[in-house]
């Protein structure tokens, strides 16, 4: 990992004609991006997601969509309000590039509170437009043309489609039912010397699972060993049900070379706002700023007051929203188990994964499009979340959010229990 020159990270161009998520001569940037998204057809033609299709076919069958992870309820009264008052007051113009000072404040506060982490606010904390610039940003810093990403699949979607702007090789490390959690040999087998970066999602998106310690440990391990770069996406932090959440930053050997990824989406209910952060060393985030600076280059503003009146609720809040999902998580749980679907018990975040072979059901895009069409409720194919090659391994399970209001999962669950396979 060398931070002064982006130069020093080298290509190679076997990795890259090896690879479908790396760049050929004959493709320009949205194609590439669009075929390591498994979104660009033979004819050159970029194709929607399964995620607008399930979610156009909700909108057209009036059915209840489950697939995509957004609530469909406010946050917290305190926040919205200070977002009103925010923009009453004026806060309307650019605000500075790093952020707003008492947004960056109260994140390094709340690492220390929640984490027991020690972030400078001037120069360990960036706040982008959103999780998935930062994602961007740290990907466009430090991956270069032939380098390796190593990710856990199945991974969020927009994982490869990053990669692949970057000119990078996607290596996938599979996580199998029913745990989810990747084999360490495997991890070993496929962090090499041309790893630039091991991007990380816990608790995950799709399947819920939460990377235990002995496994973060091992990515700090193998990062220090071959020279790569940890990019930790830690989104769904708060969103949590049977233990507290690790940060990557938490474990020996991780501060120097780990870009922690969060944001206010999940925790208060606010997708709409794109306020998220990353905290790392200083020389990381001048890096991933030197390239965020020229995407968005500033935005929110009087979104980022809010978010540090929320950063800052008491703790009773945080728990609060856990048991909230705990509890719906439970309850569509049972409703697909009661038709046969084998489904696991993810740790966090706002998915459930269903498995239909039990009940003869192996091919996950019929089962949502059947679902959409005989009980009305909306699943995404885990197979979205996977690399081309691999969604035979993952052909039978679909995805659910239980993200949504109680009325909506309790609607949800009593149509579910009507579906006859």
């Amino acid at each position: 990992m060398s931070l002064p020159d982006a130069s020093s990270t080298a290509s190679d161009p076997a990795s890259i004609a090896a690879s479908s998520s790396a760049s050929s001569s004959a493709e320009l940037p949205w194609q590439r991006t669009a075929r390591a998204a498994g979104l660009l057809g033979a004819d050159g033609v970029a194709r929607p997601t399964i995620f607008a299709e399930m979610s156009a076919l909700a909108a057209e069958r009036d059915a209840l969509n489950l697939g995509q992870g957004f609530p469909d309820e406010d946050g917290p009264a305190e926040v919205l309000e200070a977002a009103r008052q925010a923009i009453s007051d004026g806060v309307n113009q650019y605000p500075p590039g790093r952020g707003i000072p008492v947004l960056r404040q109260a994140i390094s506060d709340h690492q220390k509170r929640f984490r027991g982490l020690d972030w400078d606010a001037d120069r360990e904390v960036l706040v982008t437009a959103g999780a998935t610039e930062a994602l961007s940003a740290s990907l466009l810093a430090f991956v270069d043309r032939g380098d390796d990403v190593v990710v856990i699949e199945p991974f969020y979607d927009s994982y490869a489609a990053l990669v692949g702007l970057a000119g990078g090789r996607l290596v996938p490390v599979p996580a199998r039912a029913p745990d989810f959690l990747p084999d360490p040999d495997e991890l070993r087998a496929a962090v090499t010397d041309r790893t630039a970066v091991i991007l990380i999602n816990t608790p995950h998106n799709p399947t819920g699972t939460i990377l235990p310690d002995a496994t973060l440990q091992l990515i700090v391990e193998l990062a220090e060993k071959h020279d790569a770069v940890i990019v930790s996406d830690e989104v769904y932090e708060h969103l949590v049900f049977e233990r507290r959440h690790r940060s990557i930053g938490e474990f020996p050997g991780a501060r120097g070379r780990a870009i922690t990824v969060s944001s206010a989406a999940k925790t208060f209910s606010v997708t709409g706002w794109k306020i998220g952060w990353i905290t790392a060393a200083p020389e990381l985030v001048d890096a991933v700023l030197a390239v965020k600076q020229f995407l968005t280059y500033v935005g929110g503003a009087p979104f980022q007051p809010a978010v540090a009146v929320g950063l800052g609720l008491p703790e009773a809040y945080f728990r609060g929203e856990a048991e909230k999902l705990r509890a719906r998580r439970d309850e569509l749980t049972a409703a697909l188990e009661s038709v046969g679907f084998s489904v696991n018990r993810p740790g966090g975040s706002y998915f459930l994964v269903a498995d239909g072979a039990p009940i003869g059901l192996h091919d996950g895009v019929v089962t949502a499009r059947r679902l959409v069409d005989e009980v009305g409720v909306v699943g995404i194919p885990i197979s979205a979340f996977t690399v081309p090659e691999h969604r035979a391994d993952f052909a039978s399970l679909l995805r659910f959010t239980f993200a949504k209001s109680a009325a909506t999962v309790s609607a949800a669950s009593r149509q579910l229990e009507s579906f006859r396979p």
